[in-house]
């Protein structure tokens, strides 16, 4: 990816189309999520869950102080200060992007990210330390068999997924395609 990071942005024609992907994308998550979010807690709260489809989803409000699946409990300002890091890094290859499938990418990295941060900034306890609203549990009512997750945390793992596979194929950031031929030594360098 770093040879994808050139210095100077695209012609303005493509970045701003690609950098509207970007923004388009990240502002419906965020929006999505934070609508979602707002949603679960006056509907669910002090609530039993709610079954959607029986055995397969259900509706549960949780409050997580940890990272995804509940991992570190008790870390929430150092998660916070990562996500931070993560927008900030996303926003500084914004101007490069030439790619609209890596500004989708991105974008859904962007909007999950954000929205979780809203809620460790703005939510109980605290700023840095509030909770992030999870409230979509899979294959039982109370997150054992899956953790409980919400719309933030799908779309950062989708963003993620597709980020892999982008970069498996030889997608940049910038637009280019990287070929490797079946002698080519430089491919397989991990």
């Amino acid at each position: 990816m770093a040879a994808a990071a050139s210095a100077e942005p695209l012609p303005d024609g493509r970045g701003r189309r690609v950098l509207s992907w970007l923004v388009g994308v990240a502002l419906l998550v965020l929006t999505v999520d934070s609508a979602t979010k707002v949603a679960a807690v006056s509907r669910l709260e002090g609530r039993p869950p709610v079954s959607v489809i029986d055995g397969v989803v259900y509706l549960v409000l949780t409050r997580n102080t940890g990272a995804a699946f509940s991992f570190g409990q008790g870390y929430t300002i150092v998660l916070t200060l990562i996500a931070l890091l993560v927008v900030g890094v996303i926003v500084r290859f914004a101007r490069r992007l030439g790619s609209t499938a890596w500004a989708v990418s991105l974008g859904l990295i962007l909007g999950g990210a954000t929205g979780n941060l809203v809620d460790r900034l703005f939510r109980a306890p605290g700023p840095f330390r509030g909770a992030v609203i999870d409230f979509i549990s899979v294959f039982n009512d109370s997150g054992s068999a899956f953790p409980v997750f919400n719309v933030a945390d799908s779309a950062l793992v989708i963003g993620v997924l597709l980020a892999v596979v982008l970069e498996m194929t030889g997608r940049q950031l910038n637009g280019a395609r990287v070929r490797h031929s079946l002698g080519d030594d430089a491919g397989d360098n991990f």
